[in-house]
């Protein structure tokens, strides 16, 4: 098998789409997601294409290069799609040409699918709606929520409109305001979850598997191993676009910042408060 690279611009990807349970519209917020984690290297979107439903899919397919893949309904009530799919990727896996698959289906089906690619040693991201059966979810390194990508994306967006369209001296006095609610940790997108007791657990118990003798743990580490306990974990879930901005809005928790050397890098630790757990 080919080594894992170390570095994210040389993880290659498989990006397998299964078009009967993805929204067209979450295309464009989905492929900008997978470039942080990869380069796309595979990109292939899995249908019965002769049906009216799919398509409205052809614009966004040609605009990501994404290779529609044809899969005819043999018989009424069954899904063939996710056979080819599942075939496809053990083929690839085989192949040894990828470092990690980017599943996108919000089918309970892949689940199987997903941990054996695990046990090949292959990274896999799971990407699907809310209404994913959660042994998908635990199935995956790691699964974002469509819904929660497709407001972040559409809030960029507007954004960005409202700063084009106003003038140069407004411009500066709102990028001093972004500047000045960054020092705060104020939301930064609407929520679909709410941070309640079992959230600040999750936390409390990760930052005790990874601190120090004082309590202090890598916060980076931190969000490693909450991804390992609940691979659906995203700070964009609550509202914060970063762990730290997160974890800085809960009282429970104390911050840390430490010198690297380097004025623009600095590293951030996190325990819980008078080492209450």
């Amino acid at each position: 098998m080919t080594p894992v690279n170390n570095t994210t611009n040389d993880v290659r990807m498989a990006v397998l789409i299964d078009a009967d349970n993805v929204p067209p519209h979450n295309v464009q917020a989905m492929m900008e997601e997978i470039a942080r984690y990869g380069t796309p290297t595979i990109k292939r979107i899995y249908g019965d294409w002769t049906r009216p439903s799919l398509t409205q899919w052809k614009s966004h397919l040609l605009d990501h290069a994404i290779s529609p893949i044809q899969q005819f309904s043999y018989t009424s009530g069954k899904n063939s799609t996710d056979s080819a799919l599942i075939i496809d990727a053990m083929d690839i896996l085989y192949a040894g040409n990828v470092d990690g698959f980017c599943l996108v289906s919000s089918d309970s089906d892949f689940t199987r699918l997903a941990t054996r690619l695990r046990e090949a040693g292959k990274i896999v991201y799971g990407m699907g709606e809310m209404k994913t059966p959660n042994p998908f979810i635990a199935a995956c390194d790691r699964f974002i929520f469509l819904e929660v990508l497709q407001s972040n994306y559409d809030e960029s967006v507007a954004a960005a409109g409202e700063i084009k369209d106003v003038e140069p001296k407004k411009v500066a006095a709102r990028q001093d305001t972004s500047r000045t609610r960054a020092q705060r940790p104020a939301k930064d997108k609407a929520a679909i979850n709410k941070i309640d007791r079992k959230l600040i657990n999750l936390i409390s118990s990760s930052i005790k598997d990874v601190e120090d003798d004082n309590g202090w743990a890598f916060l980076a580490e931190v969000g490693n191993m909450i991804n390992k306990k609940q691979p659906s974990f995203d700070s964009r879930n609550y509202g914060f676009d970063k762990l730290s901005n997160l974890v800085q809005s809960i009282d429970k928790f104390e911050m840390q910042m430490r010198d690297t050397g380097n004025p623009n890098v600095k590293l951030v630790y996190v325990r819980v408060k008078n080492g209450r757990r």
